[in-house]
């Protein structure tokens, strides 16, 4: 998903209230299609929307459809061409088509307990895919899966397998970027993580360098990092990097993050600074494998000068190490 946006919590919350509820997902596109595969749309029935399938090209008849579908519980999958002049509308040089699976919830469509247990599993930040034939006929087929799609989560790409039957729409958590250190490098880096769809969390605790007002858009947290860290959690979705030189905070985050399934830890600092901090996570205990998972000194080789520069080498190198692990 690009971003996290909430459609499966509202077709849950009305399912609850019984108020039916739809979720129309886009599950294939040719062309310039306004929105990506697996872009959702919650209808309730009696007409509340959430959400977008076309960025507004194709919704009023989609909502159409999921009326009827709450009406006979029966899934269905819809073909729409955008024409250009639509597209236009929302920002596209040219049109394209969409194919939609509208699923009532309940009936013979997306069974009330799997829609529960993705809601929980997105509220925990636990990667999971929701795994629907689109043949399926007797209704109940959809499941929720954790594992067995690895590309497809590393890609955060939904979409049909090979058999053009089943479709996996992948629900990722939001990216998160644990950044230890309020310099100025974060002051740069932090923007540009943000454009690229990372929530971001500074930890430092010198009041004077971790302040709002230095960073006005992410969340700051003015304790040790183990302690912050410990609170905030680091996932499979969360990227560490460490940007203070100083041993008495970059070692217990390193500590915490080289324990956790973090995809990208890096480290500020020269190749003489990283030598000194490798014999100290091995005198603590960490293994060699361990111990090469932090990218030190950190960032990709651009030859950059200067935060803003360094910051683009690291925000280029997190994102490879997402994308291409």
């Amino acid at each position: 998903m690009d971003i996290f946006e909430d459609a499966p919590e509202r077709a849950y919350a009305w399912a609850q209230a019984g108020r039916g509820a739809v979720l129309a997902t886009v599950i294939e596109t040719w062309g310039s299609a306004p929105r990506r595969i697996g872009a959702q749309l919650a209808i309730s029935g009696d007409g509340e929307m959430q959400g977008s399938v076309s960025g507004g090209c194709v919704e009023g008849a989609v909502v159409t459809e999921a009326l009827e579908a709450i009406e006979d519980g029966m899934p269905r999958v819809l073909e729409y061409g955008v024409s250009d002049g639509d597209a236009f509308a929302v920002g596209l040089a040219c049109g394209g088509t969409i194919r939609v699976l509208v699923e009532p919830i309940g009936g013979q469509g997306m069974p009330y307990e799997v829609l529960a247990e993705l809601v929980a599993a997105r509220a925990a930040r636990t990667p999971a895919a929701y795994v629907v034939r689109l043949s399926h006929g007797e209704g109940g087929e959809g499941r929720i899966e954790y594992s067995g799609h690895a590309d497809r989560f590393r890609m955060d790409r939904s979409g049909l397998e090979e058999d053009a039957d089943t479709f996996v729409a992948i629900h990722n958590p939001p990216l998160r970027l644990v950044i230890v250190g309020a310099v100025h490098i974060a002051q740069a880096l932090v923007p540009m993580a943000q454009i690229a769809g990372f929530d971001v969390v500074v930890i430092d605790p010198r009041e004077a360098f971790g302040s709002q007002a230095r960073f006005p858009e992410a969340q700051v947290i003015n304790d040790w990092p183990d302690a912050a860290m410990s609170t905030v959690g680091v996932d499979t979705r969360s990227a560490v990097v460490l940007l203070t030189h100083d041993p008495k905070l970059d070692d217990p985050a390193l500590h915490v993050a080289l324990r956790s399934d973090a995809f990208y830890v890096g480290a500020l600092g020269s190749r003489r600074t990283h030598a000194s901090r490798v014999a100290r996570l091995e005198e603590a205990g960490f293994s060699s494998r361990q111990i090469e998972r932090i990218a030190g000194p950190i960032g990709l080789d651009i030859g950059a000068s200067g935060p803003p520069e360094i910051a683009v080498s690291i925000l280029a190198q997190m994102i490879q190490g997402l994308r291409k692990p």
